[in-house]
């Protein structure tokens, strides 16, 4: 038996991560379990890890460092660190050492580690493992596999160890005592392909991995099949993934037979509206506002209700009940009866219903949109202190709405036309102080002659970027955060998916840990929107936990990412080209997702077109034929180049060269010729095609970003400025200085 087992262990080991649905970025949203803050290391618990001490750990500096670059320094940090710090980079060495094959160095650096390193203890165990392998002793391997087993046997390590051992009796335990883990998902998967009739496995999956990339099939198989076996908790699970991947009128079936909150209501009653089930739709919302009169969903429902009618004067009386009832959403309703009632020519009553949305409802959405309307009707009309007095209130009464920055900087534009340059000097540093993630604080911080660029210098400037770290997550077990500080993302991913079983509602901790694990996975588009989206979180408690994880640098270091580091500053130092510039147009182009396509076929990270790398190709001594566009290297080699081609068509302007990239430089030379240049902020706006005004100020916002984030003299010079700004995690202010 224990020569199959070891024959069993050798070839899971050479095909493990090779199945696609274990590949993907399979996450889910998570909740800590009460029983998970117990079941870890034997004997005392793990010291917690804090922000400080993680940012003054040398170790953790090295964690994000190419391996042939930390070595020598984790040898040093081996003979000279603390009790803690001498752990962890033991453990990274061997695993450095383990990559590289180097099976017996790294057993003399893990021997014994597995007392001393108790947070990491299976750990420890699972990469000794892993080393008997290379040197071919599979007895070795697999009693520290056993030993896993025996010693941890409610660890999620233990997954690992199970699922490795591959004997059916133990993929057995782990699909029963580890339903959530990925490893156990890949089993089912298996045993699926195997033979598909079996739901019970289908409804583990459906319990544990229903957000997961791949699971769209098993849960409409599920849905076909109406298993009695299925708890509304569930018909809610498989409802949620299959609405999350747009299946709406299926969702709908599903939402019917789980539990009826109003949320779940309001998506079964909006899943039958938007697959042409009106009928069905329009009770359900009548139903909605019955049994939950006060509910957010329920003015939802209104609104819906409002849309469906054919004949728009019915529409009315749901939208007053909006407006009377539910504030957040008054302000949609209010311009939606605005607009019926001057269709029907009553112009009194729709003036009367603007003047309520920015008098009562100012601090909606519509009121701030309604009010930069008006504002840019005026200044178009060179009206510029009606201008002025139209968006001033907007940065006060809407400090969340992607307008506020834009009318704080045009308040400032305006007033210099008007002679108060005290005014707009004002105009610019409350921009800077209050919204220091914009685009207009960039621009704004120009005008006042700070030292962060222009569109004439960004090009040009090669500023220092602070070493890449990683912050503590907010959440998560002790072994957790230690295994992600430490890079080791692979088990850190393993480790979070078996932890936490929130999938549906997610707190705010939950969903950035979330987000930060997607990153880890190189899903950077699903990782970024998730940590984005939690500034739309509406509940109070839910808000102010944003609002204080939105002012650490980790939640932006989130939203803006530095992958490829190494590759983006080899090319662009070849290239000539600011590398934040690069970043910061690779995360507008591609999100960094490295195979994306675009429908006219632009390609990889920088969305080169094949004909313009074709082009490209033999003016840098190439072969067209010799790239590979969604190679990484290939493709910021191409994509800088050709960015650096367009800066020099358009003498070094940043502007001009970034509209072209997007546009292409025909368009921008009919630009040229038709918009006034005298102002470059008046040409941004004045672009004809919003596609391209939008993408020139969001490659420039992110380049400021990226500036502000990741460059310690400019984050300095933001902070003095703005309290909303992060400081770096790993700078000391004066204070701290001065106690040293």
């Amino acid at each position: 038996m224990l020569k199959k087992l070891q024959k069993k262990q050798i070839s899971l080991i050479a095909g493990a991560g090779i199945c696609a649905f274990f590949a993907g970025a399979m996450l889910s949203a998570p909740q800590i379990g009460e029983s998970l803050s117990q079941l870890f290391i034997l004997g005392s618990l793990p010291e917690k890890i804090s922000e400080k001490s993680a940012a003054n750990s040398p170790v953790l500096a090295l964690s994000l460092q190419p391996p042939q670059d930390r070595e020598n320094q984790l040898k040093e940090l081996i003979k000279k660190s603390s009790p803690r710090d001498k752990n962890r980079a033991r453990y990274l060495l061997a695993s450095d050492l383990i990559d590289r094959r180097e099976a017996a160095s790294a057993l003399e650096l893990l021997e014994d580690l597995d007392k001393e390193y108790k947070v990491l203890a299976p750990y420890v165990l699972l990469k000794k493992a892993h080393a008997y392998d290379i040197l071919k002793k599979g007895g070795q391997a697999s009693d520290m596999r056993q030993a896993v087993i025996k010693r941890f046997p409610k660890h999620p390590a233990t997954a690992k160890a199970l699922y490795l051992i591959g004997a059916k009796d133990y993929q057995d335990r782990a699909i029963a005592d580890f339903p959530s883990h990925p490893l156990t998902w890949e089993i089912i998967k298996g045993r699926l392909e195997e033979n598909p009739e079996q739901p019970e496995l289908k409804l583990i999956l459906a319990r544990h991995a229903f957000d997961q990339p791949g699971m769209t099939p098993i849960l409409e198989q599920l849905l076909e099949q109406n298993l009695p076996d299925l708890k509304p908790e569930d018909w809610e699970a498989v409802a949620t993934g299959l609405w999350r991947k747009n299946e709406f009128g299926k969702a709908a079936t599903a939402y019917e037979r789980a539990p009826q909150t109003p949320r779940n209501i309001y998506r079964f009653a909006r899943g039958h509206q938007i697959s042409n089930g009106r009928l069905k739709a329009n009770d359900t919302y009548q139903k909605l506002i019955e049994e939950f009169p006060k509910a957010e969903e329920t003015g939802m429902a209104l609104m819906r209700l409002a849309e469906m009618q054919k004949n728009k004067k019915d529409a009315l009386p749901y939208l007053d009940r909006i407006i009377a009832n539910f504030p957040r959403q008054a302000g949609a309703a209010l311009i939606k009866k605005s607009k019926i009632l001057e269709a029907q020519k009553d112009e009194k009553g729709a003036r009367e219903a603007l003047k309520l949305l920015i008098e009562e409802h100012k601090t909606t959405k519509e009121a701030a949109e309604y009010r930069w309307e008006v504002a840019l009707k005026k200044a178009k009309e060179k009206d510029y202190k009606a201008a002025w007095q139209w968006a001033e209130p907007l940065p006060l009464n809407n400090p969340d709405s992607i307008l506020a920055p834009r009318a704080g900087f045009w308040v400032g534009k305006w007033a210099t036309k008007l002679g108060e340059e005290q005014k707009a000097k004002e105009a610019y540093k409350y921009v800077i102080a209050n919204f220091p993630y914009s685009y207009y604080a960039w621009r704004s911080a120009s005008v006042l002659g700070l030292d962060v660029g222009n569109f004439n210098s960004v090009r040009q400037l090669s500023p220092e970027i602070s070493p890449l770290r990683r912050s503590v997550p907010p959440t998560g077990t002790e072994t957790f955060k230690e295994l992600y500080l430490l890079g080791q993302d692979r088990d850190a991913w393993l480790q979070w998916e078996t932890e936490f079983n929130n999938q549906i509602q997610p707190s705010v901790a939950e969903q950035f840990t979330e987000g930060l694990m997607r990153l880890t996975k190189g899903d950077y588009l699903a990782g970024i929107s998730k940590v984005a989206k939690l500034e739309d979180r509406t509940k109070p408690e839910e808000v102010a936990e944003y609002q204080a994880l939105s002012k650490r640098m980790a939640y932006w270091q989130a939203r803006y990412p530095f992958p490829y580091f190494q590759l983006i500053r080899k090319w662009s130092r070849a290239n000539k080209i600011n590398p934040l510039l690069v970043v910061g147009l690779m995360r507008q182009e591609s999100r960094f997702q490295r195979n994306i396509r675009s429908v006219a076929n632009a390609a990889g990270l920088m969305q080169v077109l094949p004909s313009t790398a074709e082009w490209i190709a033999p003016k840098i001594g190439e072969d067209f034929r010799d790239f590979e566009l969604t190679d990484p290297s290939d493709n910021i080699r191409l994509g800088t180049w050709y960015l650096n081609y367009t800066h020099n068509k358009y003498q070094g302007n940043s502007l001009l060269a970034i509209a072209s990239y997007n546009a292409g430089p025909g368009n921008v030379n009919k630009w040229l010729k038709t918009i006034p240049r005298e102002d470059p902020d008046e040409f941004v706006e004045a672009i004809p095609f919003n596609e391209t005004k939008n993408y020139v100020r969001q490659v420039l916002g992110n380049y400021w970003n990226y500036l502000r984030l990741y460059n310690p003299q400019m984050s300095k010079l933001v902070a003095k400025y703005s309290e909303e700004h992060p400081k770096l995690p790993h700078q000391k202010d004066e204070k701290e200085k001065s106690k040293e």
